[in-house]
């Protein structure tokens, strides 16, 4: 099978990324590439510039990457990342989804597992948007 889109969980939280990665290791499999990039540097709430790209170098192993958030200065952080990357013209394409941060993120994983592109993995975390719960 030919490699993996990558997933990064951007939260102000590093317990709140974990935990949702493991929760991604269990749905889609412990073959999706998902790296964790919560709180600061030095383990506060809040986004870390550094982390977000590290995350991103770590699990880009050339089908992709989704990066999904979790509040708003997160997005912004990671919208950071992505233009100083762009500039780079580095690795394969990285894209930011608007999606549910759980939700989106589980679709991203189940829908990865399968060996899906990238474009298509973004489309199914997309649709957790609309997914009534009730």
């Amino acid at each position: 099978m030919a490699d993996l889109v990558g997933i990064v969980l951007v939260s102000h939280s590093r317990d709140l990324a974990l935990g949702l990665r493991a929760v991604l290791s269990q749905v889609g499999g412990e073959s999706v590439p998902v790296a964790a990039a919560g709180g600061t540097d030095d383990g506060r709430i809040g986004t870390s510039y550094e982390l977000i790209a590290e995350a991103i170098a770590a699990v880009d192993h050339g089908s992709g990457v989704v990066v999904l958030t979790d509040l708003g200065s997160a997005v912004l952080t990671a919208k950071a990342v992505l233009s100083d990357r762009t500039a780079e013209a580095s690795g394969s394409e990285v894209v930011l989804v608007d999606t549910p941060f759980v939700e989106g993120a589980v679709a991203a994983a189940v829908i990865a597992a399968t060996g899906a592109d990238l474009a298509t993995v973004r489309a199914a975390a997309e649709e957790a948007r609309d997914v009534r719960k009730l």
